[in-house]
């Protein structure tokens, strides 16, 4: 029997409390990852009206200037009027930092394989944490992600270009998007409901009158953002898609100053927009040796791979660590039911053919010694709007270079059995 149902995802914009702490989380770390590649970084920050606190534990021969490091991460998202209730120039930059811990670092700098005298230069490094991470990749959308995070993702990251670029100048920083999908045996078949909730001023030209306000922005929202976001999809609103935009009647009071922000708060906006499980730690603001980031990225490069090569139409990739040790304790892929392989066969391929050691993963990726043409910008980049399914940015993880490899390996598999 044919199964329907519906599915949400949700995107913010980098105007958004939380998002507004991950890129500055973010930028600290590219920041000190430029100086010293070395640099050991968990980075935190915190964020309310006129407030900005940066606390976590940081080693790193670098020497940066955190304060001016935030002021002009937060004036480049646009927060450059104090009469908004947070700016740049305005706001207070508070600094608490501590060192990594002893105890963590003697893990980290000498995995549980080295000290067993592993000849292997990739045993040297040890996860930095324990825990479990994800990778997911399905062929709803070109750059193989879900339809619904995918489209959530684009419309936010579409609402702040025309703000900048002064399509849209009455737009301020902070905002959110949702995207519900109508699906048909798994397959998606039509957009159901997009939702918009984007700061405004409080008067658009000669608009005053909130009605006359809302109704401009949401005419404006539907030609300028909506319509574009859409434009290699092949499932598109139609008459009968709702469109809701600032369902509370106006957004004027935003930001810090309409809510406050922590790094790490929007862990299903930065990956699958919940349609993939999720290990449960944060990106922004960590250095790769921690697995919860480096990890996540390689999960996914896996699983992406995998469904570039025509092997499943779904995959999810699970990873698990222990602090200290390089090896993951576990590697597990699922394909829903979509495999056109054997699975074992398709583990046994994946784990001759992926480095998935934290100091393997460092280097398959570079994620050490950012590259000079990005201009010490790097992980900052992938701080909002998505870590993963970003055309728009050439992020090592996200190519499908293996996919090739793959198939061959299969066949020779195959053929050996």
């Amino acid at each position: 029997m044919s199964r329907r149902y519906l599915f949400t995802s949700e995107s913010v914009t980098e105007g958004h409390p939380d998002k507004i702490c991950d890129q500055i989380s973010d930028t600290i770390l590219d920041a000190l990852l430029s100086q010293d590649s070395k640099s050991r970084v968990a980075a935190e920050v915190v964020v309310n009206t006129g407030l900005v606190l940066i606390t976590g534990e940081i080693t790193s021969q670098a020497q940066v200037n955190y304060v001016n490091l935030a002021r002009e991460k937060i004036a480049e998202i646009g927060y450059v009027n104090a009469e908004n209730g947070f700016s740049a120039d305005s706001c207070s930059v508070l600094v608490a930092l501590d060192e990594q811990s002893a105890d963590i670092a003697q893990g980290v700098d000498q995995a549980q394989e080295s000290r067993e005298l592993s000849e292997d230069e990739l045993d040297a490094i040890g996860a930095g944490d324990q825990g479990l991470m994800f990778g997911f990749a399905c062929n709803e959308t070109p750059e193989l992600m879900p339809l619904t995070s995918s489209l959530a993702n684009r419309i936010s990251l579409r609402l702040s270009e025309v703000r900048k670029n002064g399509e849209l100048s009455y737009l301020r920083p902070d905002g959110k998007t949702q995207v519900t999908v109508l699906y048909e045996d798994g397959k998606p078949i039509a957009i159901d409901t997009i939702l918009i909730s984007t700061q405004h001023t409080a008067a658009i030209g000669e608009l005053r009158d909130n009605a006359a306000v809302q109704e401009k922005i949401k005419q404006d929202l539907w030609t300028h953002v909506v319509q574009p976001s859409f434009a290699d999809i092949d499932v598109k609103p139609d008459a009968n898609t709702r469109f809701l935009v600032n369902p509370t009647g106006k957004f004027v009071i935003g930001g810090p100053q309409g809510d406050s922000g922590l790094t790490g708060r929007k862990i299903i906006v930065d990956t699958y927009g919940g349609y993939a499980r999720h290990g449960g730690g944060a990106f922004s603001g960590k250095d790769p040796t921690k697995v919860d980031r480096s990890a996540a990225y390689a999960a996914r490069y896996v699983a992406k791979n995998i469904v570039a090569a025509g092997l499943a139409d779904k995959c999810e990739v699970q990873l698990s660590y222990a602090i200290g040790v390089a090896r993951p304790v576990s590697i597990t892929i699922e394909t829903f039911g979509t495999s056109k392989v054997d699975e074992d066969k398709l583990l046994e391929v994946v784990k001759a053919n992926f480095e998935l050691r934290p100091a393997g993963i460092i280097q398959t990726f570079n994620l050490q010694n950012l590259p000079s043409e990005r201009g010490g910008r790097f992980f900052q980049n992938v701080a909002a709007y998505g870590h993963f399914g970003r055309p728009d940015l050439d992020l090592p993880w996200e190519r499908t270079d293996k996919a090739d490899l793959l198939k061959e390996a299969l066949s020779a598999v195959t053929v050996a059995q």
